[in-house]
């Protein structure tokens, strides 16, 4: 296969208590990505400072650190051939009643800060974000027979 990319995506807080995470994993797995990890998990104040690096030391934080500490998050890994563009695609916008229909956010969402999921936005940050959240251990590599029917020849 061609070089793959793997990436984080966090259902959060509130997508835990929608009831959505069966909806939000389906979506990338009929895309055809490849789910190679997942768990739920509770976030504490460290690993959200750390997530959140960009916007730790802003007013609005403290709340966001509260939301995020609401309820647990379902941690997924995905890979696949540019996984990172493709879960943002499926993602939608940040801004959710903005968001694309049909993309998650655009679907499920009205808010900046509840839109159910997050999703790496970089290659770079997707690495980081990965590490951050799974242990080697956490992490499955196998054969997806359904390539065959997801990826060309040349992409394999």
């Amino acid at each position: 296969m061609a070089v793959t990319e793997r990436t984080l995506v966090l259902i959060k807080p509130d997508g835990i208590q929608r009831g959505l995470v069966g909806e939000i994993t389906q979506r990338f797995e009929r895309k055809g990505l490849k789910l190679i990890g997942m768990k739920m998990m509770s976030l504490d104040e460290a690993v959200l400072r750390e997530h959140y690096a960009h916007i730790a030391d802003k007013p609005f934080f403290p709340g966001v650190s509260k939301f995020m500490q609401s309820s647990p998050v379902v941690a997924l890994c995905l890979e696949g051939l540019d996984v990172v563009d493709t879960v943002r695609r499926i993602t939608g916008i940040t801004k959710a009643r903005e968001a694309e229909a049909g993309s998650i956010r655009g679907d499920f969402a009205m808010s900046v800060s509840c839109n159910v999921i997050h999703a790496s936005d970089s290659v770079e940050n997707a690495e980081k974000e990965v590490k951050r959240f799974f242990n080697p251990d956490d992490i499955y590599d196998y054969d997806k027979s359904e390539y065959l029917h997801v990826y060309g020849d040349d992409e394999r």
